[in-house]
């Protein structure tokens, strides 16, 4: 009787996340993009790689991927994960913020880019449902490759990152409408196609703003009560819970998943878990990010490049030159120079990761000929495995044309993001911590606060303070709003054991940012500035030496002379204090 495993694809799963466990650090190590590398595996070790030879030669079905269907349930659940992290991204304020870019250039980038795409396809001898689909999702680039690689160039912040971001984003959005062309498309309604899109958008976008206002009445409440306890697997239940019941609602209401998975990302971004949220799907979203990217190079028959070399060639070339030009263009008229637009459109020039779900649902509605999808799907493919070069290719072209560009000014709307950058951070939101923020917002000087407790946060976030659930002492999370570029970094937390903690990790972490922290009294204070801190201000001394103050002022004593007596004996203590600090070092 042949043996039946009660848990389906337990194979590709293992191999899969062997092949995770060796080749993420290996990537790592050799400056490799991870996208590309995941692509490359899955080409070769998948059903048009050596899963080919895995009929005669037995052995090679324990290390190929002879069927990609195995891992295609999972791989979709990446491409979720995908869009709810695109969703934590797109919230409301950072929209606003980008929106001449977002609106402005975005939408003008996709149009002439699929207008001109698709001309070149119809005028190919394609047919019209092929040329239009085609050229709007070859338009498309991929977030995953471009964001990658801007936060290894740590470009992300400058005005042709912020640029960049921005028609990733409009990007994103218009796979919506995409998929809704295809599925007016599939039912063969040609006549009144215009209305129907239009009637069916309307129909969509009436369920998309149900499902977000109702999620929005009970996702903050439930996130509100349940974490009142601090359970980290009580958190990522209702991660989980948001993230695939709102996909869920989604499929119900006759969209996809992957749009629900984006509104449960636009929900949770304007509440104070936000950070919280990113840090906890992150290695669940790498893992199925790269399982995504493997199915994907498994549906790459690399055998067409020999029996196409050249449409293939032209193909890729095509497309890169094309959108390369158009957002050049568009780079150059927002305001960028030219060695910088130009070293945008290279990078940007691609096509993207969604191609391989929109030109799969294509065909297999019947809108797009196998032969002509597998074609496209692998010039998408081969698009991505040179970004990096091209990449290189734009940054030296950028710094050789414009070798002082970094230092122009930026637009209105980036001097509004790059104001949330060099913030004081603030971890812990007691009476301390706000008395703190009162000070640093009447001098005009921004901070980022974290506070451990769900409700005080919820409270604080509420009021509009830039308050966020979450613990300060997780090295990941101040990584998370690059802590390393902060003034200082403040502890206000009034308990000694958490602070001390907190003090250690951060000062491993980021050795040379100032760590101001709060103690509870004197060996308090010697403990934590043993532990790193910068500077220590015992809650006891700075009581004795305020009421040691007024006391004089009472006898009449000068005030400037009891300020000198005052300021004297802290500098007493605080010389006291690193020497004692030294002598243990």
């Amino acid at each position: 009787m042949q043996e039946q495993h009660a848990f389906p694809f337990l194979r590709e799963i293992l191999l899969f996340l062997s092949l995770a466990g060796i080749l993420i650090p290996t990537l790592q190590r050799l400056r490799i993009n991870q996208v590309l590398g995941f692509l490359a595996v899955g080409a070769l070790l998948g059903p048009f790689g050596l899963g080919l030879f895995a009929d005669t030669h037995p052995w090679l079905a324990y290390l190929t991927f002879p069927r990609a269907e195995g891992v295609v349930a999972l791989a979709e659940l990446g491409v979720m994960f995908l869009m709810f992290m695109i969703g934590l991204e797109l919230s409301a304020a950072r929209l606003w913020a980008l929106r001449r870019w977002v609106f402005g250039a975005g939408t003008a980038q996709v149009c002439i880019s699929a207008a001109l795409l698709g001309a070149v396809i119809y005028l190919l001898g394609y047919r019209t449902e092929s040329a239009v689909i085609l050229g709007i999702v070859l338009s498309l680039s991929s977030t995953a490759v471009v964001m990658q690689l801007m936060n290894e160039q740590h470009s992300t912040d400058t005005p042709l990152g912020q640029a960049g971001f921005s028609i990733l984003m409009l990007q994103d959005l218009a796979v919506v409408p995409l998929l809704i062309l295809i599925g007016v498309m599939a039912r063969g309604e040609s006549d009144g196609i215009v209305s129907l899109v239009a009637i069916t958008m309307v129909k969509a976008a009436a369920a998309i703003a149900l499902i977000y206002l109702v999620g929005g009445r009970l996702v903050h409440p439930l996130f509100r009560i349940f974490t009142r306890h601090r359970q980290p697997d009580v958190f990522m239940a209702l991660v989980l819970l948001t993230t695939l019941g709102i996909a869920g609602l989604s499929a119900a209401a006759g969209l996809s998943m992957a749009l629900g998975a984006l509104i449960a990302g636009l929900l949770l971004a304007e509440t104070e878990f936000k950070h919280e949220v990113e840090l906890m799907v992150e290695p669940f979203k790498g893992l199925l990010m790269g399982l995504f990217f493997m199915t994907v190079g498994m549906g790459m028959d690399a055998r067409q490049i020999i029996d196409a070399p050249l449409w293939l060639a032209g193909a890729v070339f095509g497309l890169i030159a094309i959108k390369a030009l158009v957002i050049a263009v568009l780079f150059r008229i927002g305001g960028l120079s030219w060695g910088r637009a130009v070293e945008g459109g290279l990078l940007l020039g691609q096509g993207g990761e969604f191609a391989f779900i929109v030109i799969g649902y294509a065909t297999a509605s019947k809108l797009v000929d196998a032969d002509l999808g597998a074609r496209v799907m692998l010039a998408v493919g081969l698009s991505l495995f040179v970004t990096p070069m091209l990449a290189r290719l734009g940054r030296e072209i950028g710094t050789r044309w414009e070798p002082r560009d970094d230092g122009q000014a930026a637009t209105p709307d980036q001097a509004a993001l790059s104001a949330a950058r060099g913030h004081i951070i603030i971890a812990g939101f007691g009476r301390v911590g706000q008395q703190l923020a009162k000070l640093l917002t009447a001098e005009g000087i921004g901070y980022i606060a974290f506070e451990n407790d769900a409700r005080l946060a919820t409270k604080m976030h509420g009021e509009g303070l830039p308050v966020y659930f979450g613990n300060a002492a997780r090295a990941e999370l101040l990584r998370h709003v690059n802590a390393g570029e902060a003034p200082a970094i403040v502890l206000t937390m009034d308990h000694p054991a958490s602070a001390l903690h907190a003090v250690r990790g951060i000062r491993r972490e980021f050795p040379d940012v100032p760590l101001l922290v709060r103690s509870r009294d004197e060996q308090h204070a010697r403990a934590l500035k043993r532990a790193g801190a910068t500077i220590v201000v015992p809650e006891t001394l700075e009581a004795s030496l305020q009421l040691s103050a007024f006391v004089l002022e009472t006898l009449g004593m000068d005030e400037e002379r009891v300020d000198r007596i005052v300021d004297s004996e802290r500098d007493l203590f605080l010389a006291t204090l690193d020497a004692e600090t030294r002598t243990h070092q």
